[in-house]
């Protein structure tokens, strides 16, 4: 067997058996190699973004990390908004970069890139295969490494092609953590738990702010029996890699997006203590007012570091809070019902809240929830408290956006046991609507919800938080009216049968027959704002 027989054959024996590519050249060693492992299933993308995105959704939902397969500087350059968002995320991914032969490299040909300089500043580590030999061993380190973010491993292709003898490629590069989980994760040592514990015990108001695991069905209840406890608040991040909701499971405040309203969230907050999550800041500097969100005169702590920082199991600390504060024998959780807490489906023209309504009224038990819906989809964050236990993913965690459509795709291939809904703004639909031939090619149950405002509506926001005005060069910027997008005719153009909603009735019961069918659907729901 060649090189990338050899590294296929150890992603297999490691579990990491789905490879979403857009190949070129330099990776044909890597797509002839595919034929003859059958346990790596290859997914075609029709931009890198497509394939690094729906990575992401991939490894949010399972844990595990997919292969990326791009083609050198310009195919990994495409990918790296999706790679940025991941690796805020601290999803697992490797991306395999095809590079030039070695011998061709010193020729400076038309597509060679400093590939190193690029993969760094959106990777967690980077990694070069320097033999055929070696191939199998810079596979498995790839996974060890890929625990903390999206790891990139670029592949000369004449290594690649090159035989090598059969060897044992299932052996682990690293030596494991001993006080290491299955998932990789430490337990916090015992002075954080008790530093956290004494906080709660504080007089002052005490933020349990949440993030990564945290937001676990595990992680939930833990927080939630420290809160009954104490009298804390919980408050999760703006934008949650993943977590579970609805059912009745606790659900903690949604730190806003808008700096005003996330700073009036923390203000009088005496401590912040950060589980899973890193300090809170603003998205955006605003002169006079402080990055940080969290008050000035408030102490900020950590029991569990971030996933993107460390390997801190922010489950186990939480729930080790939880004895020291709440005893083993607390209240039991306060959860409802999901039949006495229906969701009644509103009436009328579609507007951001009846939409969030509505969304949330149909989704099934198990859903899974791609949130890119931006200023049309504020609400739904609320509106899905009362709906059945599902897990969300906000895609743009790194603020890039254009990952819904792609998060969604991978999440399907993860969960195909699962219904998909993708809230999806129109703006950023069009960085990457090439993901839903990917769904119509794959067959994948995923169902979009495209919300039509015809503009860049989180941008005007901006404008109109800053006191800027509005002249006609930057309507014309932030506006997506002439011509409108035949969103329709887009869908049905890349196998995905589609409808035109412009009520809530008409939005519910379209909602109800896509979910009821397999294979993807695609619901136009023209918003009036």
């Amino acid at each position: 067997m060649n090189g990338a027989e050899s590294l296929l054959r150890t992603a297999e024996a490691h579990e990491v058996d789905v490879c979403f590519a857009n190949p070129g050249t330099t990776e044909l060693p890597l797509v002839s190699a595919l034929d003859r492992v059958g346990g790596v299933r290859p997914v075609l993308g029709l931009h890198e973004a497509v394939c690094v995105g729906a990575a992401d959704g991939y490894g949010r939902m399972t844990g595990r990390p997919a292969l990326t397969l791009v083609h050198l500087g310009p195919g990994l350059a495409d990918g790296l908004a999706c790679l940025h968002n991941a690796r805020r995320a601290g999803t697992p991914i490797v991306a395999l970069v095809g590079d030039q032969a070695t011998w061709h490299l010193a020729a400076d040909a038309p597509l060679t890139t400093d590939l190193e300089a690029v993969a760094a500043a959106f990777s967690t580590w980077t990694g070069r295969s320097t033999s055929a030999a070696g191939m199998a061993a810079d596979l498995a380190e790839a996974v060890e490494r890929s625990r903390r973010g999206p790891v990139c491993l670029i592949l000369p292709a004449d290594l690649a092609d090159e035989q090598v003898e059969a060897g044992d490629s299932t052996r682990p590069v690293l030596a494991p953590d001993s006080a290491a989980g299955a998932s990789g994760s430490t337990p916090v040592d015992e002075e954080r738990v008790a530093a956290a514990a004494d906080a709660l015990r504080g007089a002052g108001p005490v933020v349990l702010f949440l993030g990564g695991r945290a937001l676990s069905r595990p992680g939930l209840l833990a927080a939630d029996a420290i809160a009954r406890a104490t009298g804390c608040r919980l408050v999760h991040e703006t934008f949650p890699a993943r977590v579970e909701r609805g059912g009745g499971l606790p659900a903690p405040m949604r730190l806003p997006h808008v700096y005003a309203d996330a700073a009036a969230t923390l203000d009088g907050v005496e401590t912040v203590i950060l589980v899973g999550a890193r300090e809170p800041v603003s998205s955006f500097g605003y002169p006079g007012l402080s990055s940080s969100l969290v008050p000035a005169d408030a102490a900020v702590q950590s029991l569990a570091g971030a996933p993107q920082d460390s390997s801190d199991d922010a489950v186990n600390a939480l729930e080790r809070l939880a004895e020291r504060v709440a005893g083993r024998e607390g209240p039991p959780p306060a959860r409802g019902t999901v039949r006495d807490r229906q969701l009644t489906v509103p009436s009328g023209v579609l507007t951001p809240e009846t939409l969030s309504v509505t969304v949330a009224a149909g989704q099934p038990e198990g859903a899974i929830v791609v949130d890119e819906s931006l200023t049309a989809g504020f609400d739904y964050h609320q509106a899905a408290i009362p709906a059945p236990e599902h897990t969300c993913m906000v895609a743009q965690v790194g603020g890039a956006i254009g990952h819904g459509l792609p998060l969604a795709t991978g999440a399907a291939i993860a969960c195909p046991d699962r219904p998909v809904i993708t809230l999806q703004a129109d703006g950023s639909a069009l960085y990457t609507i090439q993901a839903l031939w990917t769904q119509a090619r794959e067959d994948l149950d995923v169902t979009t919800v495209l919300c039509n405002n015809q503009s860049y509506e989180i941008v005007k926001m901006e404008m109109k938080n800053a006191d800027r005005p509005f002249g006609n060069a930057s309507r014309s910027l932030l506006s997506l009216d002439r011509p409108e997008v035949g969103w329709s005719a887009l869908a049905e153009g890349l196998g995905v049968p589609s409808i035109r909603v412009t009520t809530a009735e008409e939005l519910a019961g379209a909602l109800k027959a896509a979910l009821s069918e397999s294979g993807p659907h695609f619901i136009e729901a023209v918003i009036r704002q």
